[in-house]
């Protein structure tokens, strides 16, 4: 090689240290260093080395018994459904998917599956905590009076009815969607008016929900091999299901997500310029990784939570999913409540339940990773209560059951439906 063509040692520096940091990127993007570090950091908790918490395993075995009664109470037959978005669109007995459905007309699954992903993805990006004192009135319909819905009920009620009102849509021939043109355009006005916001109906977040909707819509436009020329969410069908591809992986589907998704999560949590989304510092995680990735706690809740709700709209058009339960558990005031209510975890400081957190804290880092290590070591014990196999039973399913509604219990009965810790919201995380 010519002297001139050599690369100069800084040159290769360079190369060495963006490649160690794709390395590490690669590394928080991935459900098996979530499962290792979290399983770490519960380890850690057991030896009491955890500022935060102590660890009572005792209560595992009444806490999957509280799962399982309210999962054969929920579902009798014991065929329990994903949990995801669409069970929010059935909420109140009302089956929303047909009225979708009806409004496609005779339009082709696959046409059907980019519309339910399209309305799936807005709808789960707008699912962060809506706080105590919001609700939505949907209208009487025929025989069905208006009904009032809260929380996450509520924001997938009012968000399916935005959608169908074309609120997403920039071409009114075609309101069943959601594009990049309207999405970048969406104002909080317009998005609380369609949320029902008031003074005295306010809604945690609004301006961070619209803020980022209008980050998924800059995304979409920008990556066009991922999400098609028309710049949609269920561009994501076509690129999975390509050359008449009929079989999805559920990790394929997640990094696809986590790769689409990157710029529009706040950029709050970054390593050397790149965007690590819902990925955290706690200094024991990862701190025997010799690599940029050591000190980081990933999650990717809301990417997860969305896969999740991304999985039916595949199976209704025909196309098979694989690889669920490398998806984890997740990491939500519902599913972490519930090991704090149930006596699984316990604070070393009872004050920091009256305290306000930020989501950055090291304690709320620290419980979303102990409530993920502690759902995979739950999930067997409901399984044998309930005496099904992690094949009829996978993970997706215990948290529907299951563990979510039995942490919104708890808190019910002992919070009025707050959760047992106090986290500042902005709309993107909780």
């Amino acid at each position: 090689m010519p002297e001139a063509a050599k690369p100069t040692a800084r040159a290769i520096k360079k190369e060495a240290a963006y490649a160690d940091q794709q390395r590490a990127v690669a590394e928080l993007c991935s459900t098996a260093t979530i499962r290792s570090r979290a399983a770490a950091l519960l380890a850690r908790a057991r030896r009491g080395e955890s500022a935060w918490f102590t660890i009572n395993d005792g209560a595992m075995v009444t806490t999957a018994a509280l799962v399982a009664e309210l999962t054969q109470a929920r579902y009798p037959d014991l065929k329990i459904p994903y949990h995801s978005r669409w069970r929010h669109f059935e909420v109140g007995g009302v089956d929303r998917l047909a009225q979708l459905n009806q409004a496609l007309g005779a339009a082709s699954a696959r046409d059907r599956a980019r519309t339910q992903i399209d309305l799936a993805l807005v709808s789960v990006l707008l699912d962060a905590g809506a706080g105590p004192d919001w609700t939505y009135q949907e209208a009487a319909d025929g025989e069905r009076p208006a009904h009032s819905y809260s929380r996450s009920e509520g924001l997938g009620v009012a968000s399916f009815h935005a959608f169908m009102a074309g609120l997403f849509s920039s071409d009114p021939a075609k309101p069943l969607q959601a594009d990049a043109q309207s999405l970048q355009a969406v104002t909080a006005e317009q998005l609380g008016a369609a949320f029902q916001v008031t003074p005295g109906n306010p809604l945690i977040g609004l301006e961070g929900r619209a803020a980022l909707l209008r980050r998924l819509g800059h995304a979409l436009q920008d990556q066009p091999a991922l999400f098609g020329q028309t710049a949609r969410p269920g561009g994501l069908f076509d690129q999975l299901t390509q050359a008449g591809k009929n079989c999805v992986d559920a990790h394929a589907l997640l990094s696809l997500l986590l790769t689409g998704l990157a710029p529009i999560w706040p950029a709050q949590n970054t390593l050397h310029g790149v965007a690590l989304g819902d990925c955290w510092r706690h200094p024991a995680a990862g701190a025997d990784q010799p690599d940029l990735s050591a000190g980081w706690m990933p999650f990717h809740k809301l990417s997860q939570w969305l896969t999740y709700s991304l999985l039916e709209p595949f199976e209704w058009a025909g196309v098979r999913v694989e690889g669920l339960d490398a998806l984890t558990g997740l990491p939500e005031y519902r599913n972490g409540g519930l090991f704090l209510d149930a006596g699984v975890l316990q604070l070393k400081d009872p004050a920091q339940a009256q305290s306000l957190h930020a989501a950055g804290d090291e304690l709320i880092v620290e419980w979303r990773a102990l409530t993920v290590a502690l759902l995979d070591e739950l999930a067997p014990l409901v399984r044998e209560q309930l005496g099904l196999s992690a094949e009829q039973m996978p993970l997706a399913c215990v948290l529907e059951g299951g563990t979510w509604a039995a942490g919104r219990a708890l808190a019910q009965q002992l919070h009025a439906g707050q959760p047992p810790l106090n986290i500042v919201s902005d709309g993107t995380v909780f």
